[in-house]
């Protein structure tokens, strides 16, 4: 049943970034270039993300365990390291050059382009490098 339900999740997610704009690269840059040709249309998808979130967190957090699992795994550090920095820094810079973030651009793998696959193959090298650099590893 896990399966399934992360499957219908991740499908409902997608669904909801094709239908928004947020797969259009060209869109998110235009919302993300503030001192330019500003494309506030986002705001609304933003929005409209926070509020699902605060309500769905209330009524998620009202159950002693989730429904699918034993306990809710929620993080626990508070404190911000090079690492988190680093790594949001890089997340930030590649979202504004290639207008893409991980979510968006696996849910635009149906329309495979050169600036995609470039974005896809730069996410699992950096997602590679960050495992191999992992503490522990």
């Amino acid at each position: 049943m896990k399966p399934v339900a992360g499957y219908l999740a991740g499908l409902l997610f997608g669904l909801g970034l094709a239908i928004s704009g947020m797969t259009d690269p060209a869109r998110v840059i235009g919302f993300l270039d503030v001192t330019g040709a500003w494309d506030p249309t986002l705001i609304f998808v933003l929005g409209a993300a926070v509020v699902t979130t605060f309500i769905g967190y209330r009524l998620v957090w009202r159950r002693a365990t989730p429904l699918l699992a034993g306990r809710f795994q929620l993080p626990s550090r508070r404190d911000l390291d090079a690492r988190l920095l680093g790594g949001a820094a890089l997340f930030g810079i590649g979202w504004g050059l290639s207008g893409y973030c991980p979510g968006p651009a696996v849910a635009s793998l149906p329309g495979l382009s050169g600036p995609l696959a470039a974005f896809l193959v730069a996410l699992v090298i950096g997602w590679w490098l960050a495992c191999r650099l992992a503490p522990g590893h």
